[in-house]
């Protein structure tokens, strides 16, 4: 059994995603962010970054105590590990898939996440800011279609963690007012990829956890330091 600390965003979806794709059993625990549970020592004490989501495996393959990750990238790597599947055993294909990973948790998760903040949530609109962070996000746009152009199929060839981190960002285009018809690779693959059933299974979880957003939750969301983590008043 897996324990997943878990809310539903665009990150929280990658681990349900991979979840439901490997057929592993899994146990969702609420993380209300925007409430704070995040910065609980409970929870820091397996996600040391106060983020979600974050993963407890009871059942590790080295039959040891039960075995906590955080970081979406790394938590894919390891459930991947774990079953041998999602991620290729040869040194080219599995080197391929895990730059593609690195890719959107260096470049594409960040960059839509300060362009969603910036466009949509923050209370000041800096023009500046938003042109900045949506030129970003249409260059990285731009990067993943010539890469799905250059496959034809997925992003690192075959279906993967790759896709499994990709596609849960690409679902926010059209509240960020990007349209995939500039990005016909990206459309054909998002289409493609959000068909499977095990994505639209992962999806579903946690729809059932409702977050008020208001004025205390803007502060909870967008005014941390680093007191929180230290757990400093």
């Amino acid at each position: 059994m897996i324990d997943l600390y878990y809310a539903p965003t665009p990150n929280g979806w990658k681990i349900s995603i991979m979840l439901e794709e490997l057929g592993l059993p899994y146990r969702v625990i609420p993380v209300n962010i925007r409430a704070g549970e995040q910065f609980t020592p409970e929870f820091l004490a397996i996600s040391p970054n106060n983020r979600i989501p974050a993963i407890v495996d009871h059942d590790p393959t080295d039959g040891g105590a039960p075995f906590s990750a955080f970081e979406t990238g790394a938590i894919l790597i390891y459930l991947a590990e774990k079953t041998g599947r999602l991620l290729p055993a040869d040194l080219r294909g599995r080197s391929t898939a895990i730059q593609w990973v690195m890719w959107q948790m260096a470049g594409l998760g960040p960059m839509l996440g300060q362009h969603g903040h910036f466009a949509l949530y923050a209370a000041e609109k800096i023009p500046y800011a938003i042109e900045r962070y949506r030129d970003e996000a249409a260059r990285l746009y731009g990067v993943l279609d010539r890469q799905l152009a250059k496959t034809g199929a997925y992003v690192a060839g075959d279906y993967s963690i790759a896709d499994i981190a990709c596609f849960p960002w690409t679902m926010t285009h059209k509240a960020q007012g990007f349209t995939l018809d500039d990005y016909p690779n990206v459309k054909r693959w998002y289409a493609e990829v959000r068909a499977r059933p095990q994505v639209q299974a992962g999806l579903a979880i946690g729809k059932f956890v409702k977050e008020p957003f208001d004025e205390e939750s803007r502060k909870i969301m967008f005014g941390q330091r680093a007191k929180e983590v230290l757990g400093r008043k």
